[in-house]
């Protein structure tokens, strides 16, 4: 990504100085406060916007569709990553700043970085002492290791990322609901010597394996408190928020965890008193909620609807409140390989050539929205080589001479009928299926459109692969920003066929090429950092040249704040959003 000037970064850390400054209390009111600063397009772009220190108020966030899940177990949403901060805390963090310096890992719950051994197969941490759950119980490494150990179990928790279980030394172990030890803690691949301590085993070297300590499911969870897949309707706090309300698929609200301490938590200024969410709030809805100042924040981050945003450019005085974000994400629709015709690979690149690829940008929004992906990869990702193997740009619109060519090769000269998935609540998914619906008719391929809602579009439907296949759907919506900016925090998780599960909820819905999983695994091999990020070029290429996958667009995001917040900047580190965990709101 993009570096801000020099002077730009120094005023930002500046300014977040002063948001962390008298940071320790969780009264509702506070002695610290600065003048509302003047609107600005892009202000919260690489700089902090509304620098203040005031407690209070109530932040209120909506939602299109519904979370797929508020456990961190079971959690793979960015905007939840982003959220979860609130109620959980990891071993470590993205540090909350603006712009690139987000991109840094710092510690959270532990006092440092982890310490490698063993090259790198070993990893240890220790926790910061005092750290209390929201019912008053001490935090331990058990909890911690609990919360990773019951993450491993992808048929209660299909969601959630695969690394822990890809890269812990696991000797054959696979659920805390299935261990017959008596504490059930029978996990060997990590070691908690003392209540402070906590040691991961691998069975590779992994010299980035602080990126895994940051996910989600190393947030503790006390077990005498796990009930499943229902704990997530009683999820015990370990962050400054807890839960107060809870109605599944309505909404859900947070207030101040009283035994929370900051002292033990640098990072999380904690300002707002209570925080609302409200869940299936119709898109255009939620524009006119944020534009008129009812609402504070949508929290899935995608951006303003299309009538939205043209409303907002052509505006000065509504631009001034929106932000540009650049987000390490590609949009795109899976091919799938399973789902006939697309079992032959000329059939799939039939799809490459007619798409409209014009069409499936102007959908997230134009120029506004990204730019036309030609790969996989944005170009911010390391290893990123900007191919382009279907010569999109040159054919915009498609290019119906040569689908119609690859039609003939795969016996299907007359086209075919499939069907397409994609989230009902995403107006601009169901733009994208338009656009291809329209292209993909100008060579005899009918799309039929078939909406899923958010919440279990990859746990039942689209990332569900028997059901995929049962209901022909050869074609999906779908979308990816970096779990960390790297090429593999990009990629392993989209094209690795060793992800997709028979219980759903993985995120390939479509990469199945045993030649990308060798190429995944030279690369984890690969110590020098040039040669390891060409291979992610390869790997990129590879997928390309198989066809399972349409890139449509590499993303940017056109978000609104409104004058009710505080605090505000786009984190590069999270993927772009807003730093939800660092936001306020003005309460005069």
């Amino acid at each position: 990504m993009k570096r801000r000037p020099a002077i730009a970064a120094l005023a930002a850390a500046t300014a977040f100085a002063l948001v962390l400054t008298g940071c320790g209390s969780s009264t509702s009111s506070s002695s610290s406060s600065t003048k509302t600063a003047t609107p600005k397009f892009n202000a919260a772009n690489g700089a902090i916007f509304n620098p203040s220190t005031k407690k209070g108020g109530t932040i209120t966030y909506a939602n299109s569709g519904d979370w797929d899940n508020l456990d961190p177990a079971d959690t793979y949403y960015g905007y939840s990553w982003d959220f979860i901060r609130y109620y959980g805390r990891s071993l470590v963090m993205f540090k909350p700043a603006p712009g690139d310096a987000g991109t840094q890992l710092v510690p959270d719950l532990a006092t440092s970085l982890g310490v490698p051994s063993d090259n790198a197969k070993t990893w240890t941490y220790h926790i910061r002492p005092g750290l209390k759950y929201s019912d008053g119980t001490t935090i331990t490494t058990k909890d911690i290791k609990y919360g990773v150990e019951r993450s491993l179990d992808k048929t209660v928790f299909p969601n959630g990322p695969t690394y822990f279980n890809d890269f812990l030394d696991l000797q054959g172990y696979t659920s805390p609901y299935k261990d017959s030890s008596p504490d059930k803690l029978g996990l060997k691949a990590i070691d908690t010597p003392d209540d402070n301590t906590i040691v991961f085993h691998l069975k590779q070297s992994f010299s980035d394996f602080d990126y895994f300590a940051m996910l989600p499911a190393t947030i503790p969870v006390p077990q005498k408190a796990d009930t499943g897949a229902t704990y997530k309707t009683h999820i015990v706090s370990s962050g400054p928020y807890m839960f107060d309300s809870y109605v599944a698929g309505k909404s859900f609200s947070l207030k101040r965890n009283p035994n929370w301490s900051a002292a033990s938590d640098p990072n999380r200024p904690a300002l707002p008193d209570n925080i609302s969410v409200k869940l299936h709030v119709n898109p255009e809805d939620i524009d006119k909620q944020l534009l008129n100042g009812t609402l504070d924040v949508d929290v899935e981050g995608t951006g303003v609807q299309s009538d939205t945003q043209a409303q907002i450019v052509n505006n000065p005085t509504l631009k001034a409140n929106a932000d540009l974000a650049p987000q390490a994400r590609l949009w795109y629709t899976s091919i799938n390989g399973d789902v006939a015709p697309f079992n032959n690979i000329d059939c799939r690149k039939a799809v490459e050539l007619a798409s409209d690829h014009d069409g499936f940008l102007r959908g997230f929004g134009g120029s506004y929205g990204g730019e036309i992906a030609t790969s996989m990869m944005p170009p911010s990702v390391p290893g990123a080589t900007k191919a382009d193997p279907y010569n999109f740009l040159a054919n915009k619109n498609g290019d119906v001479n040569a689908a119609k060519a690859e039609l003939v090769k795969c016996g299907q000269p007359n086209g075919f009928t499939t069907n397409m998935a994609y989230r009902a609540e995403r107006p601009k998914e169901k733009a994208e299926g338009q656009a291809l619906q329209q292209s993909l008719a100008k060579v005899g391929i009918k799309v039929n459109l078939k909406p899923y809602p958010e919440g279990d579009y990859f746990k039942l439907y689209a990332g569900k692969p028997d059901y995929a296949k049962a209901n022909d759907l050869g074609l999906s919506a779908n979308g990816w920003g970096a779990d960390w900016p790297d090429g593999f925090g990009f990629l392993s998780q989209i094209v690795d066929s060793r992800v997709i599960r028979a219980t759903g909820g993985a995120s390939n819905l479509s990469v199945k090429d045993p030649k990308v999983d060798s190429m995944l695994d030279q690369a984890l091999s690969t110590t020098d950092v040039g040669a390891r990020e060409k291979i992610w070029g390869q790997i990129d290429a590879q997928v390309m040249d198989d066809a399972f996958v349409l890139p449509g667009v590499w993303a940017s995001t056109l978000l609104y704040r409104p004058k009710s917040l505080t605090n505000v900047f786009v984190n590069n580190g999270l993927g772009g959003y807003y730093d939800y965990m660092t936001l306020g709101v003005s309460t005069s």
